[in-house]
């Protein structure tokens, strides 16, 4: 069996013009990087940006288990079959992090023969975007600390400096750091720590902002910390959003490229879900929604994140609602739900399956409390048997939501066609009629709450002290109408990665706020989660290579 880089390299790619054009694109729009890549113009950007004509569809999954769902896998699968049926089609995904793709996750380009192409250049350093925003951030670091340096005239409060530097790594030993020491000459010595750049807020504004004169305001309304007096200190107050937004003047437009099948893809943008809004951008999906008739976007992990995210955060920034929703499942991981073992999942378990799929059942109606449509994916394996499949398609039966079987890895676009028919189908009968899980004008506390109890299946929240008073620091300086991104474990509807399934009756821990006032929303910490990420005990770089004639090897 081929593996997805062999696959990848094993396709011949068509000129990114003709996928421009395929798009409708103008090639005097493009500005290339090299023959398969290419970024769209502002005036490309604003050209789409001016129709909404597609049909919106959002692709989320199950909570992950190291068992694999496949979401990216089947958001690209489900756009080339739905190319496969005549259907004009645009795809809208995040970019990867090198964080992941040297450590364990993998790379966010799909997988078998439902690709976005070139995956080596996608997984790797791409057109640069995530350079610059860590560029970006640390340029911003070095200003502070210059600043504190030559007299701090803002009057700043070492100690209560929330900006951090960030790279593009998983880097434990970065976490926390003592920076300035050694003779005056190297600074003010002070804590800091480093975030994956990921997690920076830059890469949240980047996602979305909706030009570059909002991305210029977005940078300035940035609280890098507090002064000695406890009062808010901005960017604008350092007078430098303008050399941060040139710095990221190109890494805000969107980058084009293909699927192994030809769909055109707008790759741009790459916020973890679990620990900031985890969607591609704004201007990305914007942009596709005046050129397709279907745009197919993504959100990171599963519903209980990436999905409230999108619903609650992103779609208030776009020009129209999602139309629908996909949720992905495979088999194998319903049954780690369910309590299987990852060494026996390969084993058939009908009733390991149907406990994991109270999983499933939840993420459905989740996603109903939006008032928009859901259809099921099953992404299927080889080791899945027909009574498991038969029994999960009659478990989604009893709630009355629409399932395909889906088998977009080994078959492509055909692969896909039976979830691209049961979609279309929803589409033409299933309006949707969006609505917010809450309201800007409630408390935070209620916010919170609203996403526990209605999302999670939590009973309760409980509040740590430190996170008490910094919600009474929000409400003062009048920042309690944001929306709210919770930072919590993908793995599990709880706090607790170790808890599968449905769990109920259980309390999220509020452990810190942290306002992202450039983002536009506040993020609340839960649990033990971490913005910096460890590499796990055999990376996955140990494997990657490159030939003599610069050939990526090993990269999944």
């Amino acid at each position: 069996m081929k593996t997805d880089i062999e696959i990848a390299q094993s396709v011949t790619l068509k000129p990114i013009t003709e996928i421009a054009k395929k798009a409708e694109i103008k090639e005097d729009d493009l500005e290339l990087y090299g023959k398969y890549k290419a970024k769209l113009s502002f005036d490309a950007i604003q050209e789409a940006g001016k129709e909404n004509k597609g049909k919106l569809i959002l692709v989320t999954a199950i909570n992950p288990t190291p068992a694999g769902e496949g979401k990216s896998t089947v958001t690209i699968g489900l756009a080339d079959a739905l190319s496969h049926v005549g259907k004009k089609t645009m795809i809208a995904l995040r970019e990867p992090s090198l964080g992941p793709v040297m450590g364990v996750k993998g790379g966010a380009a799909g997988g078998g023969f439902a690709q976005v192409l070139p995956m080596e250049d996608i997984n790797l350093h791409f057109t640069g975007d995530m350079h610059a925003i860590t560029t970006a951030n640390n340029a911003l670091s070095a200003l502070i600390d210059n600043h504190l340096h030559q007299g701090n005239e803002l009057n700043i409060d070492p100690r209560r400096i929330l900006w951090k530097r960030v790279v593009d790594l998983n880097d434990r030993a970065l976490r926390q750091v003592t920076i300035g020491l050694g003779s005056p000459l190297n600074g003010i010595p002070r804590e800091d720590g480093f975030d994956i750049t990921v997690a920076s807020e830059i890469m949240a504004i980047l996602c979305l902002a909706t030009s570059l004169e909002n991305l210029k305001e977005r940078l300035a309304s940035i609280v890098i910390g507090y002064r000695y007096d406890r009062t808010p200190v901005y960017v604008r107050d350092l007078k430098v959003e303008g050399a941060l937004a040139l710095i990221l003047k190109d890494a805000l437009k969107p980058n084009l490229v293909q699927t192994i099948y030809g769909t055109p893809a707008l790759v741009h943008g790459g916020p973890f879900a679990n620990i900031a809004h985890g969607c591609n951008s704004v201007l990305a999906t914007t942009t596709a929604l005046g050129l397709a008739d279907y745009v197919v976007t993504e959100a990171g992990f599963g519903a209980d994140l990436g999905a409230e995210k999108f619903l609650d955060i992103k779609v208030p920034q776009l020009p129209k609602t999602p139309d629908a929703v996909v949720i992905v499942a495979t088999i194998r991981a319903l049954k780690m739900h369910g309590g299987i073992a990852k060494t026996d999942l390969t084993d058939e378990n009908v009733e390991a399956l149907e406990v994991g799929f109270a999983n499933l059942a939840r993420h459905v109606a989740n996603i109903r409390q939006y008032g928009v449509p859901v259809v099921v994916a099953i992404n299927e394996f080889v080791s899945d048997t027909e009574a498991e499949i038969e029994t999960l398609k009659a478990l989604c039966a009893s709630i009355d939501v629409p399932v395909a079987l889906t088998s977009v890895w080994a078959k492509g676009a055909e692969g896909g066609v039976a979830l691209a028919e049961a979609l279309i189908e929803t589409l033409d009968t299933k309006p949707s009629n969006y609505t917010r899980l809450y309201q800007d004008d409630e408390s935070i506390e209620a916010k919170i709450e609203a996403i526990v109890t209605n999302i999670y299946g939590g009973n309760k929240v409980i509040f740590e002290k430190k996170a008490q008073t910094q919600i009474a620091q929000i409400v003062k300086n009048g920042w309690d109408n944001l929306p709210i991104c919770m930072a919590k474990t993908q793995y599990s509807f709880s706090d607790d990665p170790t808890l599968l399934g449905a769990p109920e009756n259980f309390a999220i821990t509020i452990r810190e706020l942290v306002p992202k006032l450039g983002a536009g929303f506040i993020v609340a910490l839960t649990g033990d989660v971490m913005t910096m990420p460890g590499l796990p005990k055999a990376p996955a770089a140990l494997n990657m290579d490159v030939t003599s004639d610069g050939t990526a090897v090993g990269l999944f």
